[in-house]
């Protein structure tokens, strides 16, 4: 089995690449996002623990998404890996994954880190504010704060996957095309 994750700051295009690397792979997508909206959804143990927390208004805390993760590798079937998208964030995240991993003799693959200038990050998010009508994209402060917040977590997140010789970083300047043409480069020697 096969374990990719997905880095990239708002905006380089993680979800139009992480499509094309599904489908070319046969790989699952595991979006925390999705993954918490799915596992409320289903009424399961950790999605009732997620709900009730995010009603409160609290994060949901690493170790009910670490189980939610596990879960998924474990249940789903039929596929060459999995492609985490938002997940780790973090270091204690990170070596969380190594755990889990561990646990059945698996490991990360290799990471895909889409690199686009802050300056870009800045366009393209208002870009998609305007189209989508993303309220939550639209304001200067808040983009800021995003792009700060990924280099403080991610920053780390490179060492420590380079240490491990597993960070593959590529340019997320160019078409939709391009930048695909440079993950399939990557991926295709795994």
């Amino acid at each position: 089995m096969k374990y990719f994750i997905l880095f990239g700051p708002p905006g380089a295009g993680k979800g139009t690449q992480a499509t094309a690397m599904v489908e070319k792979y046969n790989l699952h997508h595991i979006s925390t996002g999705a993954l918490l909206r799915k596992e409320i959804a289903a009424g399961t143990e950790l999605g009732l623990q997620a709900k009730a927390l995010i009603e409160d208004g609290h994060l949901v805390p690493d170790e009910v998404v670490e189980g939610m993760i596990e879960s998924e590798f474990q249940s789903v079937k039929g596929v060459d890996g999995f492609l985490l998208d938002g997940f780790p964030r973090t270091l204690p995240q990170a070596e969380a994954l190594d755990a889990i991993l561990a646990k059945t003799s698996e490991e990360v693959t290799a990471t895909v880190s889409i690199m686009i200038p802050d300056e870009m990050i800045m366009e393209r998010i208002k870009g998609r504010a305007l189209k989508e009508g993303r309220a939550d994209d639209a304001s200067e402060e808040i983009i800021n704060n995003r792009i700060a917040t990924y280099h403080n977590q991610t920053e780390p997140l490179i060492e420590y996957y380079t240490k491990a010789g597993r960070y593959n970083e590529i340019d997320g300047v160019g078409t939709i095309e391009e930048v695909q043409g440079r993950i399939f480069t990557i991926m295709d020697r795994f």
